[in-house]
């Protein structure tokens, strides 16, 4: 397929050693030859090297800069188009200045995600890997990352492809039944289609187990710390994110508002969110700070609930333990340095049966019991993401979702007697949402939708 030129800075902006400007498409070398000038030019030189030379305004013939220039000719590109790299002095004017004049040359601006797209298209990778690009570039922790890597290699992509093998061969065992019965093809009894249609559901069942972790891995974990003023709210923040991001004082009702930080948590990524201290005030800032808290307690994946060890349980405290019900919840008893005042008992039977952290932030005691809790409570200690295949994007994860529920249709009409070419109806039907997410089988709106959410460059 051939698509006009397109160019994009690749590189962040800002001011940095080296930037990036990069060409794709049949007349990558052409344009970036009307500017260059080196020891030759472009359109002579080997593919996939590099080369020194100047910038040169063909409007003006004036020096415009100094740059390195690499040359790959597809198909062996990331596009399996032509593709030319400019790298030039990083800085706003600098690479703004090279690519106004690529663009004056005849190369377009490339929308947001385009060079990925032109990979799809062009059949390089398919939609799942496209879609691990982004996760790639987003990844907040390493394992996060190796997530994402794993689906850039296509070993999500391999797997579906194999269900979709499996559900082709079964379509057509149907088939040949149906259209030549005197034949002495294989015969498709119930038994045979229900084991085949059961061994891919199974599959399917197996990477959806892994839905949540894989979730977590790419998007993070939510997570709330609520509690009455001045119980270590602050102090617990610093503490995971090591470094002083909220304000800590003897004073309660410090926070006033709502603070949020990413923090990496033995390979889990938490989106941690420091709340206003829960508590009836007639002070009007800290009141909309309360009710700013009590609505992200609703959306919160984990809550970090914090109590003082040297304070007795409060109408307060029991009404947040009520307002946690049914949440996945860690209570953390705070300033353990201090007298103990509260009924550490009291405090176990509300938590119930979740996990009860005692800790002094002070003195940086307990944090490491805290962390190995969360890791625990969320993937039992450890995420193996070398060896499986995590799904973690929401769009996969529907989309499995309702080829599990087309085969469950499928088999509940096999056992109610149904003809096997109603039931070759919901094995199509789940051949095609497996489709959608590698891209088989998906919509140009779909395709358009899903690499806007790119940047530029990529």
């Amino acid at each position: 397929m051939e698509y006009e030129t397109i160019a994009a800075i690749s590189t962040p902006m800002g001011e940095g050693a080296i930037a990036i400007v990069r060409l794709s498409g049949s007349e990558a070398v052409e344009i970036a030859d009307k500017l260059y000038k080196g020891s030759k030019p472009l359109e002579n030189v080997d593919s996939h090297t590099i080369h020194y030379g100047h910038l040169i305004d063909p409007d003006t013939n004036e020096l415009a800069e100094e740059v390195m220039v690499s040359v790959m000719r597809g198909p062996r590109t990331f596009t399996r188009e032509d593709i030319v790299e400019i790298n030039c002095h990083g800085g706003l004017v600098s690479v703004n200045r090279v690519l106004e004049l690529v663009l004056r040359s005849g190369a377009r601006l490339a929308e947001p995600g385009e060079f990925t797209k032109r990979a799809f298209l062009n059949g390089r990778i398919d939609l799942s890997q496209a879609e691990g690009v982004i996760d790639l570039i987003r990844a907040k922790t390493d394992r996060a990352m190796n997530v994402a890597l794993n689906q850039m290699e296509g070993r999500l992509s391999s797997l579906i492809s194999t269900l979709r093998r499996q559900l082709l061969e079964t379509v057509a065992h149907v088939e040949v039944n149906i259209d030549y019965p005197e034949y002495d093809a294989e015969e498709m009894t119930q038994e045979l289609l229900t084991n085949q249609l059961k061994e891919v559901e199974e599959e399917i069942r197996r990477i959806l187990v892994t839905a949540r972790q894989g979730k977590i891995l790419r998007e993070g974990l939510s997570t709330v710390i609520v509690g009455r003023p001045n119980v270590g709210k602050s102090s617990l923040l610093n503490s995971l994110v090591h470094e002083n991001k909220a304000i800590v004082t003897d004073v309660p009702g410090t926070t006033r508002d709502v603070i949020e930080e990413y923090v990496n948590v033995r390979g889990v990524p938490l989106r941690l969110v420091d709340t206003a201290g829960i508590r009836e005030t007639e002070d009007l800032v800290e009141r909309i700070g309360v009710e700013r808290s009590r609505e992200r307690l609703k959306q919160a994946d984990l809550i970090l609930l914090v109590l003082n060890y040297n304070d007795e349980l409060t109408h307060e405290d029991e009404q947040l333990f009520k307002a946690v019900e049914g949440m996945d919840v860690i209570v953390i008893v705070n300033k353990t340095d201090l007298e103990e005042k509260l009924d550490i008992e009291k405090v176990k039977q509300l938590a119930n049966e979740h996990p009860v952290i005692t800790t002094s932030l002070k003195n940086e005691q307990g944090v490491d019991e805290l962390e190995q809790s969360i890791s625990e409570l969320f993937f039992e200690g450890a995420v193996e993401s070398q060896d499986l295949t995590y799904v973690s994007n929401s769009r996969h994860i529907a989309l499995l979702e309702q080829s599990r529920k087309t085969l469950a249709d499928a088999l509940s009409a096999i056992e109610a007697g149904m003809p096997v070419d109603m039931v070759q109806i919901d094995i199509t039907r789940t051949w095609e949402l497996l489709g959608e997410i590698i891209g088989d089988t998906v919509s140009e709106s779909l395709i358009d939708q899903l690499f806007s959410q790119f940047c530029l460059g990529k």
